[in-house]
C-alpha cells in the first residue's frame, strides 16, 4: 500500500512482486521516457498454498519458506526508494485467516509493503500483463492464467478488459486434492477434471457468448505444458486440443508424480504438474478452444504497467473512483467545494505533495455514495460499499483505508478502526480523517457561496480552527455543528480549538 512519499520526482527504477500461490516472482525494470526495460527477474518456488492447514491459516514452515524467499527479493531491492515497487499477495494470502500478521514480518524483511488483492483485481493486472506483451490488433481475447490457487479468466480487446472472473482452482489446491501424495490415476484425473467444469459451470454460457477471437495462456502452468507438448512433438505452436488428449494420455502412463518424465518438465513442477492440466483440460471442453496461444506477460507485468500509471500521475485508481461515484449519483458540484476547501489547506498541512491529499480527494468523491442505500446512517453504507466493492486499481488494504475515511467523516468518530490500518496509515490516517470531517461539516448547507479564508493549524492530538471575526455570529448553524464536532473530537481524544482572527 503506498506510504506517503512525495509525487513530484518519479523514480527511474520499478519493480514489482508477485506473491502467488505456487510460486514467488519478481521483476525489475529502468523507466525511460515512460518506457519498461526488463533488468532483473527472479523466481522461487514456495508453494505457499500447501501450507495452509485445516483451519485456513499458513503453517509456520510455509510463512518461513516465504520469508526467506522475500530476504532474497529485499536484498535486490534494498537501495530502491518508497513507491518504486509493488508487491501483491494472491489467492492464498486472500484465504489465509492470519495473513495479516505474516504480512507484517513479510514487509519488514522486504522493505517495502504488500498488498492483498481481490481475485477481480488480479484478472485485471494479468490482462494488463498479457496485453503489454501482445500486438494491439483489435481482436476479442479470452485470456486464462492459472496460479496455485485460483484460475482466472478475462475477457478484453487491446489492453481494455471487460469481462473478469476469478475462479477457487488452482495447479497447487487441485493436485492435493484430487492427486494427494503425488498418486495419478484415471479416475482420480477424470474426477478433477469433473470438478473444473462445475466451476467453470456458473461462467460457461456468458464466455462462450462473447465472440472471442483468440485464447491466450498466462502463467508457470501453460507455459510448462506448452514446452511438454513442444518438445514431444504433440504441438507446433502453443496448447491444442489434440496435443491435451495426448499429454492425457502420456501423463496416466505414470503412477505417481515422482515417476514423470515427460520433456522439458522441470522436478520443481511435477508434484503440481497433473492437477494444472486437469484444469486445461476441462477448460479446453468446456468453453470449446480448439487452440491456445501463450503470453510472456502476466500478473507482474501489469503489475509494472500499473505502476507507471502512478509514478507518472494516471493512477487507474482515480478513473475508478470517478466511475464509482458516477454509478452512485454523487452530487459532483458538492464534492468539488470540498475538495477546493481542502486543498486550501494543504499547503500549509504539508498534504500537496504527499500522497495524503490523493486519498482525501478520493474519500470526498465517495464519501456520499451510501445515500443511494439511505440517507439514515449513509456514511456506514458509504464505507460498507467501498470495502465491498471490486475496485480496480485498488488493494484490500487499500479499500479499508478509504472505506474507514468515509466512514469516519461525519458522527461519531470510530478511533478503532484506525488502530487496524497498517502502518503507517494507523497514525497517519487520522489528521485526514479531521480534516475530511471539518471540512464536509463547513459545507454541510451545500450553499454555492465561497467560504472565507479559515486557518487550520494542527500539533500532536490539537486542532486548532481559526475564522475571520464575527463571521462564527452570522453563521449560527456552523458554530452549533463545530461545537457538537468538538464533542464528537474529546471522545476520541483529540481536542478542537474554535477560535477567532481579525
Amino acid at each position: 500500500m503506498d506510504s506517503l512519499v512525495k509525487k513530484n520526482n518519479p523514480p527511474d527504477t520499478l519493480a514489482a512482486i508477485d506473491l502467488g500461490s505456487n510460486s514467488f516472482h519478481m521483476i525489475v525494470a529502468n523507466l525511460r521516457d515512460g518506457e519498461l526495460h526488463v533488468i532483473d527477474r527472479l523466481k522461487d518456488m514456495v508453494r505457499l498454498a500447501s501450507g495452509l492447514d485445516s483451519k485456513n491459516n499458513l503453517t509456520e514452515d510455509a510463512q518461513q519458506r516465504a520469508i526467506a524467499s522475500l530476504e532474497k527479493f529485499g536484498q535486490r531491492l534494498r537501495d530502491l526508494p518508497p513507491g518504486s515497487v509493488r508487491a501483491v499477495g494472491t489467492n492464498t494470502l486472500r484465504c489465509a485467516k492470519n495473513s495479516w500478521q505474516f504480512l507484517i514480518e513479510a514487509e519488514r524483511v522486504l522493505g517495502h509493503p504488500v498488498d492483498i488483492i481481490s481475485g477481480i483485481e488480479e484478472a485485471r493486472l494479468i490482462y494488463l500483463g498479457v496485453a503489454r506483451s501482445l500486438a494491439s490488433d483489435g481482436q476479442h481475447r479470452l485470456v486464462m492464467d492459472i496460479g496455485g490457487g485460483s484460475t482466472e479468466f478475462i475477457i478484453g480487446t487491446d489492453t481494455s478488459p471487460h469481462r473478469k472472473e476469478s475462479l477457487h482452482m488452482g495447479c497447487v489446491s487441485m493436485s492435493q486434492k484430487y492427486f494427494p501424495g503425488g498418486k495419478i490415476s484415471e479416475k482420480r484425473f477424470n474426477k478433477a477434471v469433473l470438478a473444473a467444469e462445475q466451476e467453470l459451470g456458473p461462467i460457461k454460457r456468458a464466455f462462450l457468448s462473447d465472440g472471442w477471437e483468440q485464447a491466450v495462456g498466462a502463467s508457470g502452468t501453460l507455459r510448462a505444458v506448452r514446452k511438454v507438448l513442444l518438445a514431444a512433438g504433440w504441438s507446433r505452436g502453443g496448447i491444442t486440443r489434440d496435443g491435451l488428449e495426448k499429454l492425457k494420455s502420456a501423463l496416466l502412463e505414470y503412477n505417481h508424480t515422482d515417476q514423470l518424465e515427460l520433456p522439458e518438465l522441470s522436478p520443481e513442477r511435477a508434484p503440481v504438474f497433473p492437477g494444472g492440466v486437469a484444469i486445461i483440460y476441462a477448460t479446453f471442453k468446456a468453453l470449446d478452444i480448439e487452440k491456445m496461444a501463450i503470453s510472456d506477460g502476466a500478473l507482474r507485468e501489469g503489475l509494472l504497467t500499473d505502476l507507471i500509471g502512478r509514478v507518472l500521475h494516471s493512477d487507474s485508481r482515480s478513473n475508478s473512483v470517478n466511475q464509482l461515484a458516477k454509478r452512485y449519483h454523487v452530487d459532483e458540484t458538492h464534492s468539488q467545494r470540498i475538495i477546493t476547501t481542502l486543498n486550501s489547506w494543504a499547503e500549509e498541512l504539508n498534504f500537496k505533495t504527499e500522497t495524503a491529499m490523493q486519498w482525501l480527494e478520493w474519500a470526498t468523491k465517495l464519501h456520499e455514495i451510501g445515500v443511494a442505500i439511505s440517507h439514515n446512517q449513509y456514511h456506514k453504507h458509504s464505507a460498507y460499499i467501498i470495502e465491498s466493492t471490486d475496485i480496480a486499481g485498488f488493494s484490500q488494504q487499500e479499500q479499508r483505508l478509504l472505506a474507514t475515511l468515509v466512514r469516519a467523516h461525519r458522527r461519531k468518530f470510530p478511533i478503532a478502526l484506525f488502530s487496524e490500518l497498517p502502518k503507517p496509515w494507523n497514525k497517519s490516517a487520522i489528521p485526514l480523517a479531521v480534516m475530511l470531517r471539518l471540512a464536509t461539516l463547513l459545507h454541510r448547507s451545500r450553499h454555492s457561496n465561497p467560504l472565507p479564508i479559515i486557518k487550520p493549524e494542527v500539533s500532536k492530538n490539537t486542532l486548532r480552527i481559526s475564522f475571520p471575526s464575527n463571521w462564527l455570529q452570522d453563521n449560527r448553524l456552523t458554530q452549533a455543528d463545530l461545537k457538537q464536532e468538538a464533542a464528537y473530537m474529546e471522545a476520541a481524544e483529540i481536542q478542537l480549538i474554535v477560535a477567532e482572527y481579525s
